[in-house]
């Protein structure tokens, strides 16, 4: 019997389809490469055969199929720029999370994207589902054999041939996002990190091991950690910068038992990064590809020892603090897995907490405060997570009167969103400064640990004034003089930190300042706990 024209419309569909996907992936930022090995481009044409094969019997509109898989190569492709404009990493795997987020939290992921292409991509959509209903009639006799099913049969196996080919031969991901999308174009490294990602992490986490205090002390101390969200020196930006917009900071950097820069695997946002690599002290480049979200490794059943799970032995109450949903990156479900005892999330404020969009640094230091007034006996480690200088700041306003007490002299033009990102680092700065003067008349022994967890996104004062570095800053203050320092306990720097002055390494942040304390004894597979292959990017 010969092939029908519906055989042939199938295919053809398939084909163009395939060739347009090529030509799409040529739009991403970074570009993967056309010449990229065999069996990365057999895992491409797979995957899309298969999805075109089951769109087209799902749908019976063999050019319909085409658009609607197109459409969403295009969804991905454009939030795939948008992130890599904004983070300077590309899609990987672990976003698909993006999509279920925006719905949940739109303020937080689609001024990014950007409204106009947002609204772009949906009435593509929506002309691709009119087109593809009401101008491309199904066949009338869709499942013969040497017709439309014929057809698709035919890309079903096609693409699992291709498909195991691709498996079996494309090279593995290096985690190294930006290398693997050069290497192996989109699809193929969506589909590899989705096999990595399948499997736990291996790596432990130095607090698993038990171990004795260098000096238990005779009171245990309180211990604070702040996680300041997005905040770095930006006075470094700008020379006209008001010095006083940090100036609490810097009292209490000059009292620090130890400060300076601290180097994190985040830029603009992925706080989770951050937050992981000072609670578990597990270095990035160890997690293979869980380092871009290891909180859902933890919550599919990764068990990790962490600083609270620590301090918790040492007889510490744990508790979290973070003035936003729980559920946001599954804190609820993983901050107790890491053995914190209470989460305080957004529903323990008040809406009138608010300072800006989101819940003010200060009413974050009072919630502190308050449970520091009622500890009792049993010492007490709070770990905040604060919210306020979250962007996006180009939602934000800000009035010409307040600009003026953040400048000595006005930025350059396209500098907006500096002068909100200093407002609330000034408030950032106001609440280092609440928690210095109430621990400093605390009866008890307690200590400070402050850091940053990333830098803010602001790519047009980045054009404008010079791309940071990406380090932050971090101190560790105690209210009590420093435990003798014992041999062998010397600052653990970030492996692979470039430039005359390294920078310490979140992941051995939260050793070094118990070490400070006499809480921890150092060993020398503590800190760093491999090597990274970070580092900053040059100023341009």
């Amino acid at each position: 019997m010969a092939p029908e024209p519906a055989f042939a419309q199938a295919l053809g569909a398939a084909a163009l389809g395939l060739a347009l996907s090529a030509l799409l992936e040529q739009k991403l930022h970074p570009r993967p490469r056309l010449g990229r090995p065999a069996g990365a481009w057999a895992l491409h044409a797979g995957m899309w055969c298969m999805a075109h094969a089951v769109l087209c019997l799902l749908l019976g509109r063999p050019w319909f199929a085409m658009a609607a898989t197109l459409a969403f190569i295009l969804m991905l492709v454009l939030v795939g720029n948008a992130k890599y404009q904004a983070l300077r990493e590309p899609f990987v795997y672990s976003d698909h999370e993006y999509f279920t987020d925006a719905l949940r939290h739109p303020r937080l992921y689609i001024p990014f994207l950007g409204w106009g292409k947002f609204l772009a991509a949906a009435t593509g959509f929506a002309l691709a589902v009119a087109i593809g209903l009401w101008l491309e009639p199904p066949p009338s006799a869709p499942l013969r054999w040497q017709g439309q099913l014929g057809a698709i049969l035919t890309l079903l196996v096609s693409g699992l041939l291709l498909w195991r080919i691709g498996h079996a031969t494309a090279p593995q991901a290096t985690f190294d996002a930006e290398q693997d999308m050069r290497k192996l174009g989109l699809l193929t490294c969506l589909w590899r990190y989705r096999q990595a990602q399948r499997l736990p992490p291996q790596h432990a986490s130095a607090f698993a091991a038990p171990r004795t205090p260098v000096a238990t002390p005779q009171s245990l101390p309180h211990l604070v950690a702040v996680q300041s969200e997005s905040f770095f020196d930006a006075r470094s930006l700008h020379t006209g910068i008001c010095g006083e917009v940090l100036a609490d900071f810097d009292a209490l950097r000059a009292e620090a038992l130890s400060s300076g820069a601290l180097q994190v695997p985040a830029w603009g946002a992925n706080t989770v990064r951050s937050e992981f690599g000072f609670l578990c002290g597990i270095a990035p480049d160890s997690l293979g590809v869980h380092r871009f979200n290891p909180y859902r490794a933890i919550a599919a059943g990764w068990p990790v020892a962490s600083l609270a799970s620590y301090l918790r032995q040492l007889g510490y109450r744990t508790v979290c603090i973070h003035p936003y949903p729980a559920s946001f990156y599954l804190r609820d479900r993983v901050l107790p897995l890491l053995g914190f005892d209470e989460f305080l999330d957004i529903r323990q404020f008040e809406p009138n907490q608010r300072y800006g969009p989101y819940i003010g640094d200060a009413a974050v230091a009072e919630r502190i405060c308050a449970l520091l007034d009622r500890a009792e006996a049993q010492p007490l480690f709070i770990f905040a997570i604060t919210m306020e200088n979250h962007g996006p700041l180009h939602l934000e306003r800000i009035t010409p009167e307040e600009l003026q007490t953040l400048y000595d002299h006005a930025p350059p033009p396209g500098c907006e969103e500096l002068g909100i990102y200093l407002r609330h680092l000034r408030n950032a700065n106001r609440m280092a400064a609440r928690l210095r003067a109430h621990l400093a008349h605390h009866p008890q022994p307690a200590s400070l640990c402050w850091y940053g967890d990333h830098v803010p996104i602001m790519p047009a004062v980045y054009r404008a004034c010079g791309t940071p570095s990406g380090l932050v800053e971090y101190l560790c203050w105690s209210n009590r003089p420093a435990a003798p320092r014992t041999a062998g306990s010397a600052l653990p720097t970030a492996p692979g930190a470039c430039g005359a002055d390294a920078a310490l390494a979140v992941h051995a942040l939260a050793a070094h300042w118990l070490s400070l304390l006499g809480l921890w004894q150092p060993s020398p597979g503590d800190a760093p706990s491999a090597p990274s292959s970070w580092c900053p990017p040059s100023n341009a």
